[in-house]
């Protein structure tokens, strides 16, 4: 089955944007910006309720890319230069940097993500939490 788009959540300045099937949960969202991002809430993520900057630069530790940003004029992430690869203690690869990811579907562009290390995945290359490489 074809991966769903991801879902959007406009602003004024910025759109965020979330792929679910992404999510492992590291919550660096929740904690870095919790007005912003609430489960509790329904839309859960409202962009505008931080400076636009501030949004963009929690996103930006997210570590799958289930979150990702586009500023109103169109700019979005910059990768990180160098590319960066570390392995977790898991088995799982994060990954950093102007990324070319090759899915079952095509090439996505990426900017950070972090693939499966023991194969179990249901969402190829990326980790899912599914298989013993997630387990902490």
């Amino acid at each position: 089955m074809r991966p769903r788009e991801p879902k959007e959540y406009a602003g004024r300045e910025i759109t965020v944007s979330f792929e679910a099937r992404r999510c492992l949960h590291a919550a660096e969202c929740v904690h870095g910006l919790p007005q912003v991002f609430d489960l509790a809430r329904r839309p859960w993520v409202s962009p505008d309720d931080a400076p636009a900057d501030q949004v963009a630069e929690v996103v930006r530790r997210c570590p799958s890319g289930a979150l990702r940003y586009r500023y109103a004029d169109g700019r979005a992430e910059e990768p990180g230069s160098p590319a960066s690869v570390e392995r977790t203690g898991t088995g799982r690869l994060v990954m950093r940097g102007d990324l070319v990811v090759r899915t079952p579907y095509g090439e996505r562009r990426e900017t950070r993500v972090t693939l499966c290390g023991c194969g179990a995945t249901g969402n190829r290359p990326y980790c899912d939490q599914s298989g013993p490489c997630a387990e902490r």
